[in-house]
């Protein structure tokens, strides 16, 4: 077993859920993995297959950063596919948010898995039917620090969670809501 997929296996057996929503989420993850593997991690594997996100906040947790994905059309927390590289899924997310914020992990107070979600795709992604998403959570202090905009997306920017833009992702609310009761 590959120390990534020994990593997502670890944090969807250990992620203790709170509802029925959260058991069946939980179940789509064991279920993936079961069938397919090591091929469930990659972009060429089905078309529904694990990803990895950040939600990273601010340390009263009033803001959230989150990107204007350019093919969804839509404000989200940065994220994306896993890579060969990738040896966790923690990893994995730091290499997304810094790939797609500037970011960087020595800017963050803590990592720790926060959340699964299964959630369907448009037509825009592709082959990619659904993603397996894992996300994990850090804080920033500094909301002043320099933003970079990767060519995956339009903008960067620090939202409230009490007002975020009405142009985001389906079940982002909800999702940020799950993420903050985790914590």
């Amino acid at each position: 077993m590959s120390p990534l997929l020994a990593s997502v296996t670890t944090a969807v057996v250990e992620w203790r859920t709170r509802d029925g929503a959260e058991e069946t989420t939980r179940t789509d993850f064991v279920e993936a993995l079961r069938d397919h593997g090591q091929a469930a991690l990659e972009r060429s594997g089905p078309p529904t297959h694990v990803t990895a996100s950040a939600f990273v906040f601010d340390e009263d947790a009033a803001h959230v950063l989150l990107c204007f994905h350019g093919k969804g059309r839509f404000w989200v927390q940065p994220g994306g596919h896993l890579e060969a590289g990738d040896t966790s899924v923690e990893g994995a997310a730091l290499r997304e948010l810094r790939e797609e914020t500037g970011v960087s992990p020595a800017q963050l107070g803590g990592v720790a898995v926060a959340d699964l979600d299964h959630h369907a795709l448009g037509g825009g992604f592709g082959r990619c039917a659904s993603h397996l998403d894992i996300g994990v959570v850090g804080r920033v202090s500094d909301l002043n620090a320099p933003l970079v905009v990767s060519d995956e997306s339009d903008a960067v920017a620090w939202w409230p969670v009490a007002a975020l833009p009405p142009d985001s992702a389906p079940g982002l609310a909800d999702r940020l809501a799950r993420v903050l009761a985790a914590r």
